[in-house]
């Protein structure tokens, strides 16, 4: 196997070297940052093509579903999703940083669905399912889920995930070109450890990540609507009794951390919070 390498290595000799060029350029050129947090980020996807995308996803989401027709339920999601999502501008507009999200058109509908889920699509599409409500319990346990989706949108979490997914892809044809000429058993087996590895090693890692990030930001972005981010705490410990014995993977193996380990950064990242709560909150606390 090594000299089967070794031998495409020759192989692709000046291509190879201008490919690499290419992508360190490709890497460089794309790098954005995440807002408060700071961390540095693959976008490939240019955010235009992303929101029409969206949009288009969304409207297409909406027609195959049942919305919610309980009024209370429906004014609930929209009165704090639309609460959040202005003191997110606001917050930005004060930073300098609104342009994270020009062109975003926020829409908040319920799904009567009884999954525990809820998600934000770029341009700030939300979606809330009716059966993650009773583990919110009011307005405060509803914050907490939708800051977290709302923090995935702002941060552009989606657009770098279809950019690592693009570059996983680029490597896999590297990858095929350089077993190309090898029996298809050996060309297949060094694909699938090539996507084992990639999966274990960057696309479940980078999206424990993101998670842990859009629970950070979540919690300032609720904070900055004058909700109390310590809600976050009952909340996840709620939604870890709620979902307990449902089979999930071990955490190495999913795209989410284990709940132990998301109620335990949180508690380490709520003294920041808490003043981000004391700074902009102020004056905006109520119900």
């Amino acid at each position: 196997m090594r000299n089967l390498f070794e031998s495409r290595r020759q192989a692709f000799g000046p291509l190879g070297a201008l490919f690499g060029l290419a992508l360190i350029w490709l890497l460089v050129a794309s790098c954005a940052q995440v807002p408060i947090t700071g961390r540095s980020q693959l976008n490939l996807v240019p955010s235009q093509d992303l929101l029409r995308q969206s949009e288009q996803a969304y409207r297409q989401f909406l027609k195959k579903h049942k919305l919610c027709t309980d009024p209370s339920k429906v004014d609930m999601v929209r009165r704090v999703g639309f609460r959040i999502a202005r003191a997110v501008e606001q917050y930005l507009a004060q930073q300098g940083q609104s342009r994270l999200i020009r062109g975003y058109k926020w829409e908040f509908n319920l799904i009567e669905d009884k999954q525990i889920n809820a998600w934000c699509m770029p341009g700030g599409k939300v979606v809330v399912y009716t059966g993650i409500l009773p583990i919110c319990r009011d307005d405060a346990g509803l914050a907490v889920v939708l800051s977290h989706e709302i923090a995935h949108a702002v941060a552009n979490h989606a657009a770098e995930r279809m950019s690592q997914s693009m570059l996983v892809g680029l490597g896999g044809a590297v990858v095929a070109a350089l077993t190309g000429s090898s029996s298809p058993y050996t060309t297949r087996a060094v694909l699938d450890l090539y996507g084992l590895g990639a999966n274990l090693a960057v696309m479940l890692p980078y999206s424990r990540m993101q998670e842990e990030e859009a629970d950070r930001l979540g919690l300032i972005f609720m904070a900055v609507a004058g909700y109390d981010p310590r809600a976050a705490l009952d909340f996840w410990a709620r939604m870890s009794k709620a979902v307990r014995g449902k089979g999930r993977p071990p955490e190495f193996l999913s795209t989410h951390p284990s709940d132990e380990t998301r109620i335990r950064k949180i508690r380490q990242f709520m003294p920041t919070a808490l003043r981000y709560y004391e700074r902009y909150g102020r004056g905006k606390r109520g119900p």
